[in-house]
């Protein structure tokens, strides 16, 4: 029986998840029992008697800390022309002499708090941050930490799960760290050997490191931190290999000696990007962590995670390790991607990069601060110097992989649910669909077209669904199936071929003994594919091929691949060592790495299952898309679930089980956004919500809003009522007719982001804040966004309002379909909104082609364009076309393309073809719009010949009838 003293208030704080909003474990959970503590791995002091040599070495030390409390307390009141983020300046470290004596008496130990009570509460940094845990003043100075009870209510021990409070356990300045003891010049930059001569409180410190740095781009810092000794598991994704240093960096790199830490500042105005040495760091064999500074509290990115797009850095815990949860607030979701965008003051922002795939959290503090805290792996980071947001975007994607190119039917409208329970009852929603003219490219199937939920088999209730596949194609349409990558094991032998298949080629992860290890998915008991595995990218390929030929499917929809298990663990249960239960859990659901996935300790090809969890839905992605190109010798379709950076090279992804309510309404906007940023520009939400009975206004406003996701598909749960258009009102299914014909006319504009996103990293949704940099008010919008530089979606988000607020940045705006004109300041406008409306706008300056829509792309993006141009006060404008035949593999990269560009100026646009190809040739430009045109012209001339015009007193000057072959040059003036 353990005994317990009384406690005192200010002795005490509770970690987050004591009171936790995390749901209790099932009796099928597996819960460790609570280890004892320790109090410290570090020598404990003992009590010593006063005597006449102490008080003398009491009273040096007095005057010592005497000096340095003076100093400290100058250097915080002092005008400083140093960065306003900087926090109060470490102190030496300590050394084996000093952390072997035992003799620090009372005074002493109070010159210490002192020196604790002066570090801000913004600026303390977390020594404790194990959850579940009564941290008492006696637990953190036994790890050599400060201990102040915060004042602030943000402390409160009753605080949300995932949020910190302000530490009471901090590190103190003189808190040991590695050092510098050795730097040497290399071809790209430098290396340097990082020595720590203090054990920390975690097992297994690695206490000699090498670090690197490397200087690969004038944009780019790359810094490995890595054991000299011993081999660590390295995220095996391709990243560019740099040959030479970089001539003219943007970057100056400063280095701290002792304690070690790198400070990164912008060339061009001096700003701190990186500063490390604001707490110590730690190397451990499954501890590793390092904090920063940050020069602004405007962070984004940090996938994946239900949340504003401007994240909270008030004492904020994000933690990464993918997980199978319906989307909520607080908790790790899908995917795993450590990559943050700042911005800095006067509209700079950068980025930061860490290659690891381990379970980690990332810890927001208001100083504003960061800390990344990993639980393997090496420190592989990345700065990005932009200067600008998009340009941050377009470094990150160099080094990830810049996202494919997709077939064009995957811009199209997508419909698909869970318990359409028969291949007939399918066929008869698309064909409703035709009948009412709504434009559908894709129809999908959930996994009720399984039987027995068994991948590769096919229910009796969807005998017929190869004929449908049939009528889809002849209509011009496409098929797309889910696949789970769960195996169920428990069919007789021989009866079911994926199975005997992969025990003979021996594919499937494997328990820490090395047998098939077993969990549970839909089909029942299940085994998984081993995806670091070549040998499985093959049998894969081999299924995908078998049941191609009864069913010829498009596209795949991969799911449950985090992976998800019904079981924690296996079957059989996991083992109980380290790294089951590391010396710390990163604050995952379930608060174990196991919780609804197979064990860490699940041996793979590549590594172990703890180094490698988060990148199990990107390896099935990149074998996914490797068959489909097999397949097909077409560009590959595959959404996936669960995603890591350079998906976007394989797949897309779609934001998971969310649910029909306003709020996942807006929320769902942010999360295109963040995927944007990501690398993963193929992204959208299930429009009209997953789960829960749709709601008719919602259905519209959301298929209004999905109408502007780069991915857009319909999709809802089993047992609910259906969602798609046909289902509804007839005002209501005209309302979402409408919007999808809008979509469809904005093929042109939409098919040549996705262009510049392939080829120059660009965002297709993008965040108002990339196109205005310097103004504030943008930093933390998310209830709109544009469409490449030139598209204002403003979408109404809330029930029974017939108008909309939007924010319009300096400038001048077009209304889309009028032409009407907004000058803003830089202002909040109310706009007209029925339910049969989305708010679009055009920026000044801009052109955009689109065409008349049609059910489907394939019809529609033969049609004739219709080019739109917005002017600024100067009358000049411009915009692109990227034009090639929709499917084929690397279209760009082999020159089968045509690319367009148009200009206005002084009264006149031209067309200048700086690529042709065939495809081109099919299409005519018919109309064209010019907005913002300030008198009627008396001609207009199209290649030096007379036309027809009209002209409106809102200022918009129409030219039709043009039958101008998109592959030539024309000019269209008026005076």
């Amino acid at each position: 029986m353990v005994s317990y003293k009384r406690l005192n208030p200010e002795d005490v704080r509770f970690s987050s998840a004591v009171f936790s909003e995390e749901p209790r474990p099932t009796v099928q959970e597996e819960v460790p029992a609570p280890e004892p503590e320790e109090t410290s791995l570090l020598p404990r002091r003992r009590s010593c008697s006063v005597t006449t040599g102490l008080l003398v070495i009491g009273c040096l030390l007095l005057l010592l800390c005497g000096g340095w409390l003076l100093g400290t307390v100058f250097w915080l009141h002092r005008p400083s022309n140093q960065q306003p983020h900087k926090p109060p300046s470490p102190a030496p470290a300590q050394t084996p002499d000093s952390e072997a004596k035992t003799g620090l008496n009372d005074t002493a130990a109070a010159a210490r708090r002192e020196a604790c009570s002066l570090i801000p509460e913004a600026w303390r940094f977390d020594c404790y941050p194990e959850r579940g845990v009564v941290v008492t003043r006696e637990l953190c100075e036994a790890r050599n930490c400060c201990f102040i009870p915060a004042s602030s209510p943000s402390s409160s021990a009753t605080r949300p799960s995932g949020r910190n409070g302000i530490p009471w356990c901090f590190y103190p300045p003189d808190f040991a760290s590695y050092s510098l003891v050795s730097i040497n010049d290399t071809s790209l930059g430098q290396k340097g050997t990082l020595v720590r001569e203090v054990k920390t409180y975690y097992p297994a410190d690695i206490l000699t490191l090498e670090v690197e740095i490397r200087h690969e781009t004038d944009t780019r810092l790359h810094v490995r931190i890595t054991d000299p000794s011993n081999s660590r598991f390295e995220v095996p994704i391709s990243v560019p290999t740099a040959t030479k240093r970089a001539q003219s960096p943007d970057y100056v790199v400063e280095i701290s000696k002792q304690p070690f830490g790198l400070i990164v500042k912008r060339s061009s105005t001096g700003a701190v990007l990186l500063n490390t040495t604001v707490a110590p760091l730690f190397y451990a064999d499954q501890f590793l962590q390092f904090s920063t500074s940050l020069p602004s509290q405007f962070i984004y990115g940090l996938g994946e995670h239900r949340s504003t797009f401007l994240h909270d850095v008030h004492w904020n815990t994000l933690t990464l390790w993918a997980r199978d949860v319906p989307p909520m607030e607080q908790t790790n979701l899908y995917g795993a991607h450590p990559f943050y965008l700042a911005a800095e003051d006067g509209g700079n922002a950068h980025g930061f990069f860490l290659l690891n795939s381990n379970a980690m959290d990332v810890i927001l503090q208001p100083a504003p601060a960061l800390t990344w805290r990993t639980i393997g792996g090496i420190l592989d980071f990345y700065v990005f110097l932009g200067p600008d947001p998009g340009s941050v975007i377009q470094q990150y994607m160099e080094v990830i992989g810049y996202p494919a190119m997709p077939i064009y039917w995957a811009l199209g409208y997508h419909l698909c649910r869970w318990g359409y329970n028969s291949s007939d009852s399918t066929w008869e929603i698309v064909k409703s669909m035709r009948n009412y003219g709504i434009p559908q490219d894709v129809q999908w199937n959930d996994i009720d077209y399984m039987d027995q939920c068994m991948d590769f088999t096919l229910d009796s209730k969807f005998a017929t669904l190869p004929d449908m596949v049939k009528d889809l194609h002849a209509h011009d349409q496409r098929y797309v199936m889910m696949l789970d990558p769960g195996i169920l094991s428990t069919q007789p032998k021989g009866s079911y071929w994926p199975y005997d298949e992969g025990l003979k080629r021996d594919i499937f992860i494997k328990d820490a003994e090395g047998k098939t290890l077993i969990g549970r998915v839909w089909p029942g008991l299940t085994a998984y594919p081993d995806f670091s595995d070549d040998a499985t990218h093959e049998w894969w390929y081999d299924n995908l091929q078998k049941f191609h030929e009864k069913v010829p499917f498009d596209g795949l929809w991969i799911d449950m691949n985090e992976p998800s298990n019904f079981l924690d663990g296996s079957t059989n249960g996991c083992p109980s060592n380290s790294l089951e239960n590391p010396p710390y859990t990163p604050g995952i659901l379930g608060g174990l790495l196991r919780a609804k996935t197979v064990c860490a300790t699940a041996q793979q090809k590549l590594s172990i299952h703890y180094n490698i969890h988060s990148l199990y839905g990107l390896m099935e992605a990149k074998a996914s898309a490797s068959a489909l190109k097999r397949l097909m010798a077409k560009r590959p379709f595959v959404i996936s679930r669960s995603t890591f950076p350079s998906q976007g090279m394989y797949s897309g992804h779609w934001l998971g089980d969310n649910r029909s309510q306003w709020k996942d309404l807006y929320t769902s906007i942010a999360g295109i956004l963040t995927f944007n940023l990501l690398g993963i520009p193929l992204v959208g939400a299930d429009v009209c919500g997953f789960s829960e009975e749709p709601q008719e206004e919602l259905c519209v406003r959301w298929t209004q809003l999905g109408a502007f996701y780069p991915f857009t598909r319909n999709h809802n749960a089993i047992d609910m009522k259906h969602q798609d258009p046909t289902a509804f009102s007839p005002l209501a299914r005209t309302a979402m007719k409408q919007a999808l014909l809008l979509r469809y006319s904005l093929f042109p504009v939409l098919y040549t982001l996705f262009h510049h996103a392939h080829v120059h990293g660009h965002t297709v949704a993008r965040p108002i804040m990339f196109e205005f940099p310097k103004d504030v008010r943008t930093y933390g919008i998310d209830k709109q966004f544009l469409w490449g530089k030139s598209l204002l979606v403003t979408p109404v988000l809330d029930p029974g309002v017939d108008y909309v607020d939007g924010y319009f940045p300096e400038g001048l705006w077009y209304d889309y379909y009028t032409g009407d004109s907004v000058r803003s300041k830089g202002e909040d406008l109310r706009l007209h909104a029925p339910l049969d409306k989305i708010n679009l706008h055009l920026r000044e300056g801009s052109v955009i082609p689109t065409q008349a829509p049609n059910l489907t792309l394939w019809v529609s993006s033969g049609q004739p364009l219709h080019l739109v141009s917005a002017l600024s006060d100067e009358g000049s404008a411009s915009g692109d076309l990227y034009w090639d035949d929709g499917e084929s593999i690397d279209t760009y990269e082999t020159n089968q393309y045509s690319y367009i560009i148009f200009s206005v100026a002084q009264n006149a646009m031209t067309s200048e073809v700086l690529h042709s190809n065939v495809e081109a040739t099919y299409i005519t430009v018919e109309t064209a719009s010019f907005y913002g045109v300030k008198q009627k012209p008396s001609r207009v001339l199209v290649n030096s010949q007379d036309a027809a015009f009209t002209y409106r007193a809102n200022q918009v000057l129409t030219v039709a009838d043009l039958g101008l072959n998109l592959s030539q040059n024309f000019t269209i003036s008026w005076m």
